[in-house]
């Protein structure tokens, strides 16, 4: 199936976006589109910017975190040890 059976493809512009590790990507789009603002490097998969000197910062990743990790943000030492002494005293039959 070639050009002739599909018609004419819109007429197409090549646009250069630059990450922070230097990578230039060249998408193409249609010549009316809207071009957006960054664009995923295809290489290291950080956002891309249009102006080379200033790429978009790469995005900063949390460290996977237990549940413990979790509780203890939210729970001081003394009041894990009072949940520990109640939970205790409900297993011994004290409660």
């Amino acid at each position: 199936m070639g050009e002739a059976e599909r018609g004419e493809s819109a007429p197409r512009i090549r646009i250069p976006f630059w990450c922070s590790n230097g990578h230039e990507t060249r998408p193409s789009f249609a010549s009316d589109a809207q071009i957006p603002e960054t664009w995923d490097c295809p290489r290291c998969g950080f956002p891309a910017g249009k102006d080379r000197d200033n790429p978009p910062d790469p995005p900063r990743t949390e460290p996977y975190k237990t549940h413990l990790a979790y509780v203890r943000e939210r729970r001081s030492d003394a009041d894990g040890e009072a949940i520990l002494a109640e939970a205790l005293a409900k297993l011994r039959g004290e409660i």
